[in-house]
């Protein structure tokens, strides 16, 4: 196996492990966006019992983003160095890599 088919795959599996615990960062923001913006312009409808306002989910769900993102980006930055993508190619590869757990999760429930 070449060199730049292994990172390619460390790549690949560095980012579905880190989709598993990303799957709660990407349900705060689609909490977030469906109970207020998309709620507002009439395209979804809020929870009906969410009577607390945006502060808290704010004071929970930037803390945890920042921290998902960082991890991510650390995580990211030394094997992107070693695959030899293209930057172009890497990063949307990564995100999306990150997010098929979050997909899984849906088409199964």
């Amino acid at each position: 196996m070449g060199r730049m088919r292994k990172w390619s795959l460390a790549a690949v599996g560095v980012n579905l492990l880190l989709g598993i615990p990303g799957i709660v960062p990407v349900w705060l923001l689609w909490y977030f966006a469906a109970n207020w913006p998309l709620a507002a312009l009439g395209l979804t409808q809020g929870e009906p019992t969410e009577n607390d306002g945006v502060l808290p989910i704010l004071v929970v769900g930037v803390p945890v983003l920042a921290v998902f993102a960082l991890v991510w980006w650390l995580a990211n930055r030394p094997v992107r160095r070693r695959a030899e993508l293209a930057p172009r190619v890497y990063w949307p590869l990564s995100v999306l890599a990150t997010l098929v757990p979050t997909f899984v999760l849906m088409a199964v429930l």
